[in-house]
């Protein structure tokens, strides 16, 4: 990690503005994360029995992004990226996977759904979530994604930590 180019989130604002620049300031943590790192070391596992890498992160967060921004939104019946049922362990098998591949996938998910929520009317939109078979707001979408970047960058800090002892952010 050479540099922190993260826009920090702002001390004040509405709640909407709030969610969206948390949830970039967590998209951005999880690249700057993996700034600088070869794919072999991206893919290097945590501890046995876990198979959970850097690139194993990326990967189940565009799984993530898809699930609950383009499936509830625009697409109930959308695939997956790396499976063909709904299954995000599947995305944390990064063995054979690239920073390419990997990063086109999150980086494609993210942009389709700031889209989708930047053409939301407002945080109470509903959309249908097929996994639960119910309605959910824009509003809880936002939360629980925000909330898996935040569990998931606290594993990144580790595993980069083990590949080069790099901490911090």
């Amino acid at each position: 990690m050479s540099s922190d180019d993260r826009i920090g989130p702002p001390n004040f604002g509405s709640e909407r503005d709030m969610l969206r620049a948390f949830l970039d300031y967590h998209r951005a943590t999880l690249a700057m994360k993996c700034e600088g790192l070869t794919d072999e070391e991206l893919r290097r596992q945590s501890m046995p029995p876990s198979t959970l890498s850097l690139l194993g992160l990326v990967r189940h967060l565009a799984e993530v992004e898809r699930a609950w921004f383009r499936r509830v939104f625009e697409d109930n019946d959308a695939p997956m990226v790396w499976s063909d049922e709904i299954d995000f362990q599947a995305a944390y098998d990064a063995s054979e996977s690239t920073r390419q591949e990997a990063f086109a996938a999150w980086e494609a998910e993210v942009a389709a759904s700031r889209r989708i929520e930047r053409a939301a009317v407002s945080l109470d939109q509903a959309g249908y979530q097929p996994r639960w078979e119910e309605e959910v707001s824009l509003r809880m979408v936002m939360l629980h994604v925000l909330l898996e970047y935040g569990r998931h960058n606290g594993h990144a800090d580790f595993l980069r930590e083990g590949v080069d002892g790099t901490v911090g952010a």
